[in-house]
C-alpha cells in the first residue's frame, strides 16, 4: 500500500496496529514531500489522511479512558 492509496478498510474498522502503521506511513510520506522543492500539492491530501488517523486514535483513547 502506497501512502497515496486508501487503506483497504475504513479507519473505524482498522486494528490499533494497523492504525499505527498507517500513521507511520503517512508521517514518512509527509516528511518526504516536505523535503521537496516545491512541495507537491498531494501533501495536503496526506496531511488530511493523517489528521483522520490521529482523530480515530484520539477517539479510541478517549473511549477507553471513559
Amino acid at each position: 500500500m502506497t501512502p497515496a492509496t486508501q487503506p483497504p478498510n475504513p479507519l473505524h474498522a482498522m486494528t490499533p496496529a494497523h492504525l499505527a502503521g498507517r500513521r507511520h506511513q503517512l508521517e514518512r510520506a509527509i516528511a518526504f514531500f516536505d523535503a521537496q522543492d516545491p512541495v507537491p500539492t498531494a501533501r495536503a491530501d496526506l496531511q488530511a489522511a493523517l489528521e483522520g488517523v490521529l482523530a480515530e486514535q484520539d477517539d479510541r483513547t478517549r473511549i477507553a479512558g471513559a
